[in-house]
């Protein structure tokens, strides 16, 4: 059935009356960094809009990805759906044009819609009346955009036009141009995609000296060097390989990746402890300049709406498309199911309907988000969606018999980060680290030894003591194993690999 198909609009609903959708998507900025969810880097962030939108609408505390990956998770806002039902299970897959997606269906529904910035789902967007996109990553500095026009797949080749300027800026821009000169007479749903806060984490000019004489808290569990401390079942990936990686680069900037700034950087001479310190307060700057161009730009497009005349009517989102270790566990980077990597911090306004300056405790997945769009737009759900709109919680009105319980799965394995799933609800995180890439792409071929962690986000919020051995949880476990089976099944994750039906029979129970 065509996505048009699905879409009648009822017709007490005027264009007028429904909301225009401005959706502020950005990569790895994490909670940590957001300044409204506490902890040790708040009184320090840069963070006035964001603070601004918190003040002004609602902030869900207890939203999470189901894989935390940029591809699969940007897949699953689009589409509502899991990774084993969008297709989209790692980084090396794609997001197909002809597969449904919210964009789509409010397209049908008569709305204008356009995406700038970073889309990073490989193939040619559908849905959007207009587009404009980075290849793959994109790059901070004066990167390579592409349209309808030049089109070619992010893995065939590497096309468009040079644009002049920091991304996150131009992003902006573009956003900031498109809505002041769309079309006035029908509702307008805007993705503004930034590339920050993904590595490298460079900045604009005008934050190069932001935090220069500051020493930044460091979290508690910083200098977990070993798994055996905490009794965690993995390495992980340790701050030192972000430290190896700036010391290659400054050898040699040019047989590198990406850029980074405020190289040179070296721990030559420090001990380990030392120079976890060193590493982790470069990163920390780095990261929160990065960041502090997306505040400043979120700025930028909120007091476009009031020029404009329609902030009244047009809900703001700003989500990040996951979570992100900043040195917690001794970490960067992200996929793994430790609450850092899984929540996904959101602030969404919507002065006709969301009340100001609330926060919402229930459990929120990025499945979620294409539902709620159609609820507001009055439009048909992506074809295969498995989310539930959140509309009427964000109004502090939960629906009786909403999810206490979410179903992870990170598809990708690495030795030093094995493939998993796991079930997290308000109090305790289960975890299953299957070890096995399953034969899909992107994964090392190397299996490693199932696995089992748990932790009570009550006693210990910090994840520092995996409890999975501890007698007084045996009940507890027993009860979250067949849940999360139970999940498993309910997400249509099937799992017929022989492998896996191996794993599960041998190490589950």
């Amino acid at each position: 059935m065509p996505a048009a198909a699905q879409t009648e609009l009822p017709p007490q609903k005027t264009e007028k009356e429904r909301p225009n959708i401005l959706f502020i998507l950005s990569d790895d900025h994490t909670s940590q960094s957001w300044g409204i969810y506490g902890g040790i880097l708040s009184n320090y962030v840069k963070n006035e809009n964001i603070r601004r939108l918190a003040a002004e609408g609602c902030v869900l505390d207890n939203a999470f990805c189901t894989n935390s990956i940029s591809v699969p998770s940007r897949a699953s806002i689009m589409t509502g759906a899991y990774s084993q039902v969008n297709g989209v299970y790692t980084l090396e897959d794609a997001l197909l044009p002809e597969q449904d997606n919210i964009a789509k269906q409010l397209q049908a529904g008569g709305y204008q819609t356009a995406l700038f910035g970073k889309w990073h789902l490989k193939k040619r967007p559908s849905g959007f009346d207009h587009f404009r996109v980075f290849h793959d990553q994109g790059e901070y500095y004066n990167p390579i955009m592409k349209a309808e026009h030049n089109w070619v797949d992010d893995d065939a080749g590497k096309s468009g036009d040079t644009i002049c300027g920091f991304s996150t800026d131009i992003v902006t821009d573009m956003t900031i141009d498109w809505i002041k000169h769309r079309e006035k007479d029908k509702p307008f749903m805007m993705f503004c995609h930034f590339k920050a806060t993904h590595e490298p984490w460079d900045f604009p000019e005008r934050f190069k000296h932001l935090y220069d004489d500051v020493v930044f808290p460091e979290p508690e569990n910083l200098m977990e060097f070993t798994p055996q401390s905490s009794g965690r079942t993995y390495q992980g990936q340790q701050l030192e390989n972000m430290a190896w990686r700036w010391q290659t680069a400054s050898k040699d900037p040019a047989g590198w990746w990406c850029v980074y700034p405020e190289l040179p950087f070296t721990t030559e001479g420090l001990d380990k402890i030392e120079a976890r310190k060193k590493t982790y307060q470069k990163m920390i700057k780095d990261y929160l300049r990065c960041g502090a161009a997306i505040d400043d730009n979120i700025g930028r497009l909120l007091n476009m709406l009031d020029e404009e005349g329609l902030a009244e009517n047009t809900i703001v989102i700003y989500v990040s498309d996951q979570g992100y270790f900043l040195g917690e566990h001794g970490f960067f980077d992200k996929r793994m199911m430790l609450e850092e990597s899984l929540r996904m911090p959101f602030v969404i306004r919507y002065p006709k309907e969301i009340p100001e300056g609330t926060r919402n405790k229930d459990i929120i997945l990025n499945v979620d988000f294409a539902s709620l769009l159609a609820d507001y737009a009055n439009t048909g759900v992506p074809l295969g969606s498995q989310g539930k709109s959140f509309r009427d919680n964000l109004k502090g009105k939960t629906p009786a018999g909403w999810r206490q319980s979410m179903y992870y799965r990170y598809w990708t394995h690495h030795g030093i980060r094995p493939a998993h799933m796991g079930i997290r609800n308000h109090s305790y995180k289960l975890m299953f680290l299957y070890g096995n890439p399953l034969g899909l792409k992107g994964s090392e071929k190397t299996a490693t030894i199932p696995a089992w962690e748990f932790y009570d986000l009550t006693a210990d919020p910090q994840e520092n003591h995996n409890q999975y051995g501890d007698p007084q949880y045996k009940e507890v476990i027993e009860r979250m194993k067949k849940e999360m089976l139970e999940l498993k099944s309910e997400v249509k994750d099937v799992d017929n690999n022989p492998d896996m039906q191996k794993i599960m029979d041998s190490f589950y129970w």
